[in-house]
């Protein structure tokens, strides 16, 4: 029988699963099964052409036991309500694992900005703003930019927002640019938060870090810091690394510069220009001989068909959901480290809440104070879901870090319900 890839399905059975080992509430559980808040818009716009397009949006509030939503914005073609609610999900669980005081929530739009020119990407923005309304701000709903969405577009979301309530509010939106008081440091946090657990993995697994060979699916703004930050946090040599067009292998090691001249040039990374460099399709590029492989583009990348063909040590899941509950299964049994999604990209969200407080107390840090707090915080989610791995197996019980992460955030969700007289 074929796996199910429907990502809020693959949410719910990884809540269901921890649920049953954690023995919580079946009251809770009913609860945290589905979203609290979906909002579907149609919102009409106006394009540069003179003609009205209509374009379907969501924004799904999961669950804000813990504090207002917090969640991106998508801008893309195939978006769909499944992958929002389990995106909103696994945010939920991403902001309760970081101990931040936020639940979770995520947007988008089915649109593709690749056949839209700047004011129509502007008119979108703002229409789907004027779409939520009130249903955002910072107490409420906090959006931020993910995948085809970037700081020009929180800038005009958050203008829109700010005409509408006529309140100068710069924490109601964050991943802003840094003249709008978004936070020094944010754009990289991502990616940087998921090397600080890298390299608190690598101590455990005895990963000679200056040694470490890295392979890195994806060139996206994840992806590419990944490439940087491996270098720059572990001293580690990138062999490998892709785009939606396939990717390039060299055991030498890969050139950042020849790598963005082959995208700029060509469009791929693919068409990188080396002597002992090989192309590679996304398939065969998870299968590469490496110390840690980092998924950092799309959902279901390692499934139960490939997962018994990865042979990295440590599986770093930097994008969202890019490994599906067969596939965790099969890596665990075969001794691989896979650190789940909701720990290893939570330096994105850390660094939001970082923003946000930034913008509420009008007190502003540099870039060093910035990464200081995230490599803290990080960490320390980091020791508690191995501690918790841990304390299961003293008692017989083997989990997985996934498991272990589950628990530690899901148990904190339901503490707060549980406190505010929901069941």
């Amino acid at each position: 029988m074929a796996e199910d890839l429907n990502p809020f399905k693959i949410a719910q059975h990884q809540l269901d699963e921890a649920a049953e080992i954690m023995k919580l509430d079946k009251q809770a559980h009913a609860i945290l099964r589905e979203p609290k808040r979906v909002l579907v818009m149609n919102i009409p716009v106006k394009m540069s052409n003179g003609r009205t397009q209509t374009f379907t949006g969501f924004r799904v509030r999961y669950n804000d036991a813990r504090g207002p939503a917090k969640g991106g914005i998508r801008f893309h073609p195939e978006e769909s309500l499944d992958t929002v609610k389990a995106l909103s999900a696994w945010m939920t669980w991403k902001c309760s694992l970081a101990d931040i005081p936020f639940g979770g929530g995520k947007g988008g739009v089915i649109c593709d900005t690749k056949k839209m020119n700047d004011k129509d990407i502007e008119a979108l923005s703002r229409a789907y703003a004027r779409a939520l309304g009130t249903d955002m701000g910072p107490e409420v709903d906090i959006p931020a930019p993910d995948v085809y969405t970037t700081p020009q577009i929180m800038a005009w979301i958050l203008d829109e927002y700010m005409n509408i309530t006529r309140k100068s509010e710069f924490g109601a939106i964050t991943g802003k640019p840094v003249e709008l008081w978004g936070s020094e440091g944010r754009m990289d946090s991502t990616a940087r938060g998921g090397m600080y657990v890298m390299r608190e993995a690598a101590k455990r697994l005895k990963i000679n870090p200056k040694k470490a060979t890295v392979v890195v699916q994806g060139f996206g703004n994840a992806g590419r810091f990944a490439y940087t930050l491996s270098k720059e946090v572990m001293g580690a040599k990138v062999v490998a690394i892709s785009d939606s067009e396939g990717g390039i292998y060299d055991p030498a090691g890969l050139s950042l510069e020849k790598l963005d001249e082959a995208k700029k040039r060509t469009g791929s990374v693919q068409n990188y220009s080396s002597r002992g460099a090989q192309k590679v399709t996304n398939e065969k590029l998870l299968e590469l001989k490496a110390d840690i492989l980092i998924p950092a583009a799309i959902e279901n990348q390692i499934r139960a068909d490939n997962a018994d063909k990865i042979k990295a040590k440590l599986v770093l899941e930097l994008a969202n959901g890019p490994v599906t509950p067969e596939a965790t299964a099969i890596l665990f049994e075969k001794g691989i480290m896979d650190l789940p999604d909701f720990l290893v990209n939570s330096g994105g969200v850390i660094g939001s809440y970082y923003e946000w407080v930034q913008n509420v107390t009008g007190d502003y840090w540099d870039t060093d104070v910035f990464y200081a707090k995230l490599d803290k915080k990080i960490t320390k989610s980091f020791n508690d879901t191995m501690a918790m791995q841990k304390e299961y197996a003293a008692k017989g019980q083997k989990i997985n870090p996934r498991m272990a992460a589950y628990i530690i955030a899901v148990d904190r969700v339901a503490k707060a319900m549980k406190a505010r007289g929901w069941y």
